[in-house]
């Protein structure tokens, strides 16, 4: 058997058994349900305290959360935006506080997570951070932009299996290009869209600079648009887009950071990644001067380093985060993202950590991974909300 033939075969070995064990883990439909939240989670989700949460309980009003036997209230991620209409209408705060969504003249804020090099935990981050913007309140839409498509295997999407369309739908240059809202598809967080990533979506490195080559097209020439022009027609619908770029400097790439109003980096605070990232910034760089020129906008409000699966009792890997913040300190999320078995482990299920029970695994090792996760995603919610002037 040829080489081609086997991995071929192998391929399809392993989409079938891991839909198999989808299967088994999310019946009858192989889709994701959602966990309920805890009292705390929610108190700090939604931003109010414990004592409000019980009271609103013991009046009866605002939804009403479940009771366990040993008096335990819960609330599922439905009754957590309930919640935040309810108090809204009758809090005394700030109602932008419960509802952050985007106010008229507020722009859409198009997130892009870039790395040049694979396991810098670059799709770890865009899942939390997406999830985490839903739980607090914001009307989020994830792209996969990674034609491996870890994004949507996170959110319960085996796209070979699943047979569901990608961007490249709404970003190709033939007369089969589709609206980008065919393309969107929803989770089992409320107010958390995602367009799954596939195989198709390399055909986009190989369209591109054959239709830029077509003196007969100014479509190519033009491809760094495209994004921004699909999104175009649903931008009221969101506050946030977040964008898992592939591991790659390609076209896809691109396309993401010329539609992007921010950008974060993720590093691995390793000598070679370190590196890895200088060569990186260097070939963008030299790539975003000439697009710019031919009249792309690439305008930031802002763009991070973010540091990820760091061991802070590592010397190394802290000297190297010293380092860094001797070049670029206020370019630096002040927040790191430790590197966490729990991470790993609730991966394993094709789960994120706002999705597992905090019973499944260790506690004091749970608490650290989700102490850390909140502490980057609220930082980034903050830039969020001072871009939008708030």
């Amino acid at each position: 058997m040829h080489f081609e033939d086997q991995i071929l075969e192998q391929g399809d070995l392993i989409s079938k058994k891991l839909h198999l064990l989808s299967v088994q883990r999310f019946p009858p439909n192989a889709r994701k349900n959602l966990r309920s939240f805890s009292l705390g989670e929610v108190a700090s989700y939604v931003g109010v305290s414990q004592s409000t949460l019980k009271k609103l309980h013991l009046e009866g009003k605002g939804p009403s959360p479940q009771t366990s036997s040993t008096g335990r209230r819960s609330y599922t991620a439905e009754q957590m935006l309930e919640l935040r209409e309810y108090l809204d209408v009758h809090g005394r705060s700030d109602s932008r506080i419960y509802v952050p969504r985007r106010r008229p003249g507020e722009k859409l804020q198009v997130l892009a997570v870039v790395n040049f090099k694979g396991g810098s935990g670059k799709t770890t981050t865009a899942a939390h951070l997406a999830q985490y913007l839903a739980l607090t309140g914001h009307r989020v839409l994830a792209i996969d932009l990674d034609p491996q498509a870890s994004l949507s295997s996170l959110h319960g999407f085996q796209p070979e299996l699943d047979q569901v369309p990608s961007i490249y739908e709404a970003i190709r240059y033939d007369d089969e290009r589709k609206p980008i809202s065919d393309v969107i598809r929803s989770t089992n967080f409320p107010g958390l869209d995602i367009i799954p990533a596939n195989l198709d979506l390399q055909e986009y490195e190989y369209d591109t600079p054959l239709v830029m080559a077509d003196k007969r097209s100014n479509e190519g020439k033009k491809f760094f648009t495209r994004i921004s022009r699909a999104l175009a027609e649903v931008d009221e619908r969101y506050d946030v887009v977040v964008i898992d770029c592939p591991p790659q400097l390609g076209y896809l790439t691109l396309t993401a950071l010329t539609a992007a109003t921010s950008v974060l980096i993720t590093i691995h605070p390793q000598m070679l990644d370190v590196m890895s990232m200088g060569q990186f910034l260097l070939m963008l760089g030299g790539i975003l001067k000439p697009i710019r020129a031919a009249g792309a906008e690439v305008n930031l409000s802002w763009y991070r380093y973010l540091i990820t699966r760091y061991e802070p009792t590592d010397v190394p890997q802290a000297q190297m985060v010293g380092f860094m913040a001797t070049m670029f300190n206020e370019s630096m999320l002040k927040n790191q993202m430790v590197k966490s078995t729990a991470i790993s482990d609730a991966g394993i299920t094709k789960q994120t950590m706002y999705e597992v029970e905090r019973s499944s695994m260790n506690r004091s090792t749970y608490d650290r991974a989700i102490e850390s996760l909140d502490s980057v995603n609220a930082e980034i919610a903050d830039l969020i909300r001072q871009t939008w002037g708030r």
